[in-house]
């Protein structure tokens, strides 16, 4: 208690100065790695620290030994594996834009007008044939697919959408990410899925689709350009031939976790 009570009267406004910054860093860090796959590789390597404490407070020496042998290999693999966070950041500081003020997440009204807009917007291509491929990112970040395009950061609505993916437009080939309820950027490119269960009939659209459906837990809506179908994949899984209602239905499902209406939309393997 004595020593706190001497850390207390050194405390002064450098160490408020010092704290503030410190503070900042990890704020800004956090917000780097937050639309990115390093959220989620930061929760296992949060379970392996916990696995490790416990293993050596119950004195599991057998797993608190092998636990020591993934940290000693992990030393040497976070570098390689946090790397693209890394070169991230030092751009961004070099460009000054590390200490920059991040939007607040979106509220329920702007949920709802983002889902009617996606809606309206698939239902005019739909009609139109008009192909297209849109990334609605969750929890599991797509950074590194947001930056293969041409970044865009505009609020969606349904006329947007629709001029980018009109044909022979510099966008329209590629797929739009959207981030909230802004278009994060468009003309991206996606991982092509390699699973042999995916039909022979459909195109690279669904492909892509699929593909990066299962290395996220990102919802991508796909309009076909041959038949106008609406296709939505999550989780490495297809569901087709979606009208406006089941549409409407499934991304609110699935953005939302609303689970007071059950939907019984069938998801198949690319099928």
């Amino acid at each position: 208690m004595s020593e706190f009570l001497l850390q207390i009267r050194y405390f002064d406004w450098r160490s408020a100065l010092d704290i503030a910054v410190v503070a900042i860093v990890f704020y800004q860090l956090l917000m780097l790695i937050k639309g990115t796959r390093a959220v989620q590789l930061l929760k296992g390597l949060f379970v392996l620290l916990v696995a490790s404490y416990f293993s050596r407070y119950l004195q599991l020496n057998t797993i608190s030994w092998l636990l020591e042998q993934v940290w000693k290999m992990l030393f040497v693999a976070i570098p390689v594996i946090f790397q693209p966070e890394l070169r991230r950041a030092l751009e961004q500081l070099g460009r000054g834009r590390f200490f920059k003020i991040h939007p607040l997440t979106m509220g329920s009204e702007a949920f709802l007008l983002l889902i009617e807009e996606l809606v309206r917007c698939t239902q005019v291509l739909s009609k139109n044939r008009i192909g297209a491929l849109i990334v609605l990112e969750r929890e599991t970040g797509i950074q590194d697919y947001i930056e293969t395009g041409i970044k865009i950061d505009g609020v969606v609505s349904s006329e947007f959408l629709v001029n980018i993916f009109i044909p022979n437009t510099p966008l329209h080939d590629g797929a739009v990410i959207l981030r909230g309820d802004r278009v994060a950027a468009a003309g991206c490119f996606l991982p092509l899925s390699e699973s042999m269960n995916i039909e022979t009939e459909l195109g690279t659209r669904h492909r892509a689709a699929i593909g990066l459906s299962e290395v996220s837990d990102a919802v991508v809506i796909v309009v076909s350009e041959e038949t106008g179908a609406i296709s939505v994949a999550i989780n490495g899984k297809l569901a087709r031939f979606l009208d406006d209602k089941m549409l409407r239905e499934l991304l609110m499902s699935e953005l939302q976790g609303n689970s007071s209406s059950p939907i019984t939309i069938p998801f198949g393997g690319g099928k």
